[in-house]
């Protein structure tokens, strides 16, 4: 029996033990000692260690909350916009119309909206210019049209579509300054128009094909494109995450088969309704265009004439982030995350070793692997410190009861229904996976598991890793893979940080792990990253009512910390009903890229505060020293 199947302790039992843990350490031979069981530290000794000095990794002060409709950053630190929704791509290109009368081909040839995910990728041999690729997640109807509302015409739904997907540009550094690049011949959109082709294991199943392309190998468009992953050979992975939210359907008697509910499948959709105007969209005249999105999809920036791919080896589910690293005998791994509640967390193992001096040669690398769900067990209650082991189980074709007498007839079909071939693995459903990281340090992976309000029903029990019911705060997950490979089947977990309040509830299950402070306190972690050195970068995407549970947390945030002594403080503040997410660094270290999304997204902002017309509009940040100095040292 799967050990969440066995008896829980009570929500209150598991952060009794998280109050009172050590948070371990970052270095790779100390850090893994103190994994299998270092010391435990109490929240009082942590504060007064705090109090003392601090991490020597953290170099500025936490700032506090803040309700501002402004940036707020640590004394000596300045942020500039990079660019913004709307800016043309290229100077024959239509300005930017505030009046929301702009028309869908101005739209794609425009930064897009709701920016998220990105990466960073230098000219080699040149430290002064890179290109940017930047997700466009989605839109808004109360900016993106003069009437504020629904989509009412094929061309305003054209316009929608061609405000999401990708961006990609070139940025310089010029005067010590990174700054867009207008007229570079590798600018970009790629959006929910674009031809994109489909390739690996389920390319050309008949679940693939539609009217339009009966092949099952052309797709047409990305959208919802959340978080990304960056290759190390030199292609940009961007992930679709929300894409059922655009489809609907034309007969309101029509009745979804498993897999179509499971992914979300509705009538009327979450309130998109490109389903009206566009028939792609409409369940009842295409109900196969829906498999044809959920992927990821590998982009390379450097050859703007290049067709985008979605990579279904990868599975399908709705794609968080795409975290790279290596196995120790040089194939890739992409770590992934599902973000739904109760949904999973996966791994891909390529069958062929990456090619470090021929990056054409890895090409076609993400075609072919092998596809793993995680299973945690509940960890040992008998110790403060909470931590267990997993594995990972394979979503191949004829394992694990995998066949045709229990609905996977190929592994098209595995990997199709990926959320319904992990149920049938039992693997662990999780409080909504979001960010995957590895460190740099040490190789340990991080992930950011927001909040689930569902968590203790039925199917999602309280335990493991998911320690709180009705979890409306969120926490940091970390594993080390077994032998520091991550080929491994196996893996040790912890939970770096269990967000929570402790200014609104001291001495309680929603007061948080030993790490969370009424000084750094935070809601629904969502982006990670790491820079260089080693600090861990934490964004949130939660609540900012700044009442009841979120009392005292302010507007969303941006925090930094030092995952060898679980310090965390909090380094920016974004505007009014943002989101702060997408994160990149210069490679010197001196600037930090990130998004702010949807600022004022019921009203109520005007950010970025320069732009004449006051619209609210979604911008990617630069930040810096004044001194010039590495950002967060």
């Amino acid at each position: 029996m799967h050990l969440l199947e066995e008896h829980q302790p009570t929500d209150l039992e598991h952060l009794t033990r998280l109050s009172r843990r050590r948070f371990i350490g970052a270095g790779a031979l100390c850090g893994a000692a103190l994994f299998l069981g270092g010391n435990l530290l109490s929240r009082s000794v942590l504060a007064a260690s705090v109090s003392a000095g601090g991490s020597s990794l953290l170099g500025f002060a936490s700032i506090p909350a803040a309700t501002a409709d402004s940036i707020s950053l640590p004394p000596g630190y300045k942020a500039r916009v990079l660019i913004s929704w709307g800016q043309p791509l290229h100077a024959d290109a239509p300005a930017f119309d505030p009046s929301g009368n702009g028309s869908a081909l101005a739209q794609e040839l425009q930064f897009g909206d709701h920016n998220d995910g990105m990466s960073l990728f230098p000219f080699p041999g040149d430290d002064d210019r890179a290109l940017m690729a930047i997700n466009n997640e989605y839109t808004n109807y109360r900016y993106l049209f003069s009437h504020g509302g629904k989509p009412a015409s094929a061309e305003e739904v054209h316009k929608a579509q061609a405000a999401e997907g990708v961006s990609v540009i070139e940025v310089r550094r010029r005067d010590g300054q990174w700054q867009f690049v207008q007229d570079s011949p590798y600018n970009r959109r790629i959006h929910g128009n674009t031809p994109i082709s489909l390739n690996g294991p389920a390319a050309g199943d008949a679940l693939l094909r539609t009217a339009a392309d009966n092949s099952g190998r052309k797709a047409l468009g990305t959208f919802q494109n959340c978080a990304n992953g960056k290759t190390p050979w030199g292609t940009y992975l961007t992930c679709e995450e929300n894409f059922t939210d655009c489809f609907g359907s034309s007969d309101s008697s029509q009745a979804f088969d498993a897999a179509q509910k499971r992914y979300g499948a509705s009538l009327t959709g979450k309130e998109v309704d490109w389903h009206q105007h566009d028939p792609r969209f409409d369940l009842a005249k295409n109900p196969n265009e829906l498999n044809r999105h959920g992927w990821v999809v590998e982009i390379d920036p450097f050859d703007p004439q290049s067709t985008p791919v979605k990579r279904t080896a990868l599975g399908r589910f709705k794609h968080e982030n795409a975290a790279l690293a290596e196995t120790r005998d040089g194939r890739a791994v992409v770590y992934m995350g599902d973000d739904e509640r109760g949904e999973f967390i996966y791994k891909f193992i390529s069958r062929d070793r990456i090619d470090h001096k021929n990056a054409n040669a890895n090409r076609n690398l993400l075609d072919h692997g092998t596809l793993y769900v995680a299973r945690f067990d509940d960890g040992d209650h008998n110790l403060d410190h909470p931590r267990g082991k997993g594995q990972w189980l394979e979503l191949t074709h004829g394992k694990n009861g995998l066949n045709a007498a229990n609905g996977f007839a190929s592994q098209a079909q595995v990997l199709i229904h990926a959320r319904l071939a992990a149920s049938h693995l039992k693997a662990t459903r999780m409080d909504r996976p979001e960010w995957i990281v590895v460190s740099p340090r040490d190789g340990q992976v991080y992930c950011t598991l927001t909040n689930n309000v569902k968590r203790g029903e039925e199917g999602q029990p309280v335990g493991g890793p998911n320690p709180r019911e009705k979890n409306v705060y969120g926490q940091i997950l970390r594993w080390r893979e077994s032998a520091d490979d991550h080929g491994a089947m196996s893996f040790d977990w912890d939970l770096f940080v269990v967000a929570g309040n402790p200014a609104v509830h001291a001495g309680d299950a929603k007061a948080g792990s030993a790490n969370i402070t009424p000084q750094n306190m935070f809601n629904s972690p969502d982006g990670l990253g790491f820079d260089a050195d080693g600090r861990l970068w934490i964004l949130t995407d939660g609540d900012y009512s700044n009442n009841g549970d979120f009392a005292g947390m302010g507007n969303n945030q941006m925090l930094c910390a030092d995952p060898a002594s679980g310090e965390i403080r909090r380094f920016m503040v974004g505007p009014v009903a943002c989101e702060v997410t997408g994160i990149a660094f210069a490679p010197d270290q001196r600037t930090l890229f990130v998004g702010i999304q949807h600022p004022g997204e019921t009203g109520g902002s005007t950010f970025p505060e320069h732009l004449p017309d006051g619209k609210p509009r979604s911008s990617v940040m630069a930040i810096s020293r004044e001194d010039g100095g590495i950002v967060g040292g």
